[in-house]
């Protein structure tokens, strides 16, 4: 894969709370190691992080030459929203990324902090996406059948675009995307809603999304046996270590936890032990 430039910059859009904060640090440390020269803006959308936590964080990234940029949402903003246990306030984060970062970002990288960057995400950050809102990922391996039943239940004609990782074209959303859109929308259809902001985001916007290759940029480590079938084998363990970029580890069973067994948990815990060494130096 094409490797990143001396002086890459781009900006970063993260959202959590206190409680995946050791995930985002192995998340960044992951892409630090993996894309020399490459500089982030974090943008942390939170909404009650303390102070302490994000003054900690904002050391550890300057040492790797990142910057943290942490926001708190205003919570008057979701006034009119559906607000839950099921639809909590940090599900409309992503979607409404253009109303709540700064006005001056024209677009921005989304990652999901149970993620792993193994090779170079440059190409990613340079994808083309004309007036589409997003790009973002199907997870190819089950697309048949999981594309039919989600356009089914959502009554939609496009992919089912994975919310993990997305390229935001900030500009073009603050034209299109209002929030009481999307607020009308949940309120409508809470009962078709199984994973809400990506539901969301497939049934608002999915014909507005530009596809990227899930193989590349968001494996979902669950789909190994689905990939290297679909692939005749040639999506190897050695050629994901190669090739794939972004290594999404989806669903409930996560590789910090223990007895976690599935491939590539050992190359997470891996970075988990990165991580941990250079917090015991700092």
């Amino acid at each position: 894969m094409r490797k990143s430039t001396l002086e890459t910059r781009i900006p970063l859009l993260v959202s959590l709370n206190k409680n995946y904060l050791p995930q985002l640090r192995v998340m960044l440390l992951s892409l630090h190691l993996n894309n020399p020269g490459m500089i982030c803006r974090v943008y942390l959308l939170h909404r009650g992080i303390p102070t302490e936590e994000l003054s900690k964080l904002r050391k550890e990234l300057a040492q790797l030459g990142d910057t943290l940029c942490p926001i708190l949402v205003d919570e008057s903003f979701f006034e009119k929203a559906p607000i839950s246990d099921r639809y909590p306030q940090e599900m409309y984060y992503r979607l409404l990324a253009a109303q709540l970062l700064p006005q001056t970002l024209d677009k921005v990288l989304y990652l999901d902090p149970d993620i792993l960057v193994i090779n170079s995400i440059l190409p990613l950050w340079e994808t083309w996406m004309g007036d589409n809102l997003f790009a973002a990922a199907s997870h190819s391996s089950k697309a048949e059948l999981v594309n039919s039943v989600n356009q089914l239940r959502l009554g939609t004609s496009s992919a089912y675009y994975n919310s993990g990782v997305l390229l935001i074209n900030l500009a073009q959303c603050r034209k299109e995307i209002h929030p009481e859109e999307i607020f009308q929308y949940v309120s409508e259809h809470k009962a078709e809603l199984l994973l809400p902001d990506q539901d969301v985001l497939n049934a608002l916007y999915g014909n507005r999304i530009q596809p990227l290759d899930d193989l590349i940029w968001n494996y979902d480590v669950r789909n190994y046996r689905e990939y290297h079938v679909a692939t005749r084998g040639m999506a190897s363990v050695s050629w994901v270590m190669e090739h794939t970029a972004i290594l999404h580890f989806c669903g409930r069973e996560k590789p910090w936890k223990p007895h976690y067994n599935r491939r590539f948990g050992v190359l997470y815990r891996h970075y988990m032990q990165l991580t941990k060494r250079l917090l015991e130096s700092q």
